[in-house]
């Protein structure tokens, strides 16, 4: 557990330097909260592998919460009469680890927010809702040199078992 919340510190310092060294992209949009649906599950994505021919997704499910919710949540949970607010305006619970292996469609689509696109920090912009294939994100996902991808929450999609859609959270 140690180790996720320096992976924690570490990721927040890194988006906080893009975002204040290099910005949103120009002609992006700005950040929208994911709207939640009923097959959508916020989950942390421990791998992404290919095993048989088929993409695997192993993830470990959580609960994220945005905004007065996400302080609602950190007020129930943490107690902190200093601290009323949930830090950065999100909240995440992860109460029991877990490694629920799913399959990803061939067809699935993909919405990251930022990944490595060179292998150099200049190139690391946040790109609102940049749509990849499958085969693109398991690549990038692979490649933890510059952006270790695993540190992000995403949001799959999951119908008939497999997973349709992927969308990396933003940590704001």
């Amino acid at each position: 557990m140690k180790s996720r919340a320096v992976k924690w510190f570490l990721l927040c310092g890194l988006i906080l330097m893009m975002t204040t060294t290099v910005g949103a992209a120009s002609g992006s949009s700005q950040y929208t909260p994911v709207e939640h649906s009923e097959h959508q599950r916020a989950v942390f994505m421990q791998s992404f592998t290919m095993m048989n021919g088929q993409l695997y997704a192993v993830v470990d499910r959580i609960e994220w919460y945005e905004g007065e919710e996400a302080n609602e949540i950190f007020r129930q949970r943490e107690g902190d009469a200093d601290l009323t607010e949930a830090p950065d305006g999100y909240y995440i619970v992860n109460d029991q680890e877990e490694q629920i292996t799913l399959p990803v469609s061939d067809s699935a689509q993909v919405f990251l927010q930022l990944y490595d696109h060179t292998g150099s920090w200049e190139d690391a912009q946040i790109i609102w809702n940049q749509e990849v294939s499958v085969t693109k994100f398991h690549s990038i996902f692979q490649n933890d040199k510059l952006i270790d991808m695993s540190w992000f929450p995403y949001h799959l999609t999951v119908e008939n078992g497999e997973v349709t859609q992927i969308i990396q959270q933003y940590i704001p």
